[in-house]
């Protein structure tokens, strides 16, 4: 399976993003995923994860309440919707595996948000 992330930007705090993942292969509706966030020189950390089914969600609780995570099997793609962004929220964003429930996929690039004040 391959990653591609998308959707990244520059944006305003407060404002709004939605980061796209497009996975090829037909795997990527087995598996539960999640969304990371890396801030060199901390690893990335899982900050959103949804069920294989999409039935089930859970959040970093720095982003609950703010962040969406959705996906599309049918489409191979997973989502993040990101409101009311802090300049905390600022790193490459990657979609994988969630971390314990089965082997990683290659990292994609990563998608970079930055959130100014």
């Amino acid at each position: 399976v391959q990653l591609v992330e998308s959707g990244g930007g520059r944006v305003q705090a407060g404002g709004s993003l939605r980061l796209s993942c497009a996975a090829s292969g037909s795997t990527f509706r087995s598996n539960d995923m999640g969304w990371y966030r890396a801030t060199p020189p901390r690893q990335r950390e899982l900050v959103a994860a949804i069920t294989r089914d999409g039935g089930s969600t859970h959040y970093a609780d720095s982003v609950k309440g703010r962040f969406t995570i959705s996906r599309d099997n049918a489409k191979n793609m997973m989502y993040l919707e990101m409101n009311s962004l802090k300049p905390e929220d600022t790193g490459e964003y990657y979609c994988n595996v969630e971390a314990g429930t089965g082997r990683f996929y290659a990292w994609g690039q990563g998608t970079p948000v930055t959130v100014y004040p």
